[in-house]
């Protein structure tokens, strides 16, 4: 062949995938651009949930191609359900709309009747979680229940929220797998008005508080006589609360009964869990996913959270996904029990 025509023909080759990827380039850079991205908030405003959200949404448009305004809309209601069904079928589906949800809400269908709710959270596009939750049961400083034996022992009221919130099912679940005789109210709309309620006297106390919004909402009760840490819930106990003398869970919940208590509480290593609606396009998700990671490790949104007192340790969606996919293929039997457990 002719030198001059391979030349030719190889130079030609290399403008087109010089093209191509400075394209592809200018395409990502401005496939944000002008637009707005909703972050939805499955709780009212003030709780921990809320508290995160924000945060992100400060922070997560600088790490967005194209750099997007980006707004936050609260959908309270169902324990963060209502917000999944929207996530799941009314959201628009081109990477412009995320959400944050309470970690039971990927779990409840799990174990709610047929047809009941209209989403499947094992085909939600997850972004990541902003923390590994570690979650108490709290009594106020004023209360008789002073430890979890005390409430294995003296009845006594606990707040909460809805259905599907850590505040409501771990009441039942502590009821059921730990013989504690707690007497629930729920219907608060937060867990800030939880905390309210308790310090009216209208409550002894709540469980299923993650230990971030206690530092961020009652940083007086953290460690202090004003509150009794009576338990501490997660897979792996935490090092700072077993240090500071709150025993875990599993010092009350064994035997077949903790099979049961490990599939309830393995929602916490997804603790504060972002997601994207099913059928965005894989590179859309690619690009929330990575800027949802970078705002995790950007050193204004680090300063932000410590500011209000939020721990910040992240999970990929990947991970996150995989491990939804493990709780949904667990045996009927445990599914069975911890539907029992929650009081469904």
């Amino acid at each position: 062949m002719n030198l001059d025509l391979i030349w030719l023909s190889c130079r030609a080759l290399s403008v087109a995938v010089v093209g191509l990827l400075i394209g592809n380039q200018a395409l990502a850079q401005g496939s944000y651009q002008g637009k707005t991205v909703t972050v939805v908030v499955g709780t009212d405003a003030g709780g921990g949930f809320d508290i995160y959200g924000r945060a992100v949404a400060r922070h997560i448009h600088k790490h967005l191609p194209g750099q997007p305004n980006v707004i936050v809309q609260n959908m309270p209601g169902a324990g963060s359900m209502k917000a999944a069904e929207f996530l799941y079928g009314i959201a628009p589906k081109d990477g412009t709309v995320i959400a944050i949800v309470f970690p039971a809400a990927l779990t409840e269908p799990l174990i709610a009747a047929p047809g009941k709710l209209r989403y499947d959270p094992t085909k939600f596009g997850y972004l990541g979680t902003a923390d590994s939750a570690t979650w108490l049961c709290i009594t106020s400083g004023k209360s008789k229940i002073k430890t979890f034996e005390d409430a294995q022992k003296i009845p006594s009221t606990m707040a909460g929220v809805a259905p599907g919130s850590s505040t409501v099912d771990y009441v039942n679940m502590f009821n059921a797998l730990a013989d504690t005789k707690f007497k629930l109210v729920s219907g608060y709309k937060s867990t800030a008005e939880v905390v309210l309620a308790i310090d009216r006297g209208e409550a002894d106390g709540v469980c299923g508080y993650d230990t971030n919004s206690l530092k961020a909402q009652k940083p007086d009760w953290y460690g202090t006589p004003l509150a009794n840490l009576i338990v501490q819930a997660g897979l792996e106990p935490s090092e700072t609360m077993t240090k500071m003398g709150v025993p875990s869970i599993w010092k009350y919940v064994t035997g077949e009964n903790r099979k049961v208590a490990e599939l309830i509480v393995s929602q916490q290593v997804f603790g504060r869990p972002f997601a994207a609606p099913p059928g965005v396009p894989e590179r859309e998700l690619n690009l929330l996913r990575t800027a949802f990671m970078a705002t995790m490790a950007d050193p204004e949104f680090l300063a932000d959270t410590q500011r209000v007192k939020l721990d910040v340790n992240p999970k990929p969606g990947e991970e996150v996904s995989s491990l939804i996919q493990k709780v949904y293929s667990a045996p009927k039997e445990v599914i069975e029990r911890m539907k029992q457990a929650l009081g469904r």
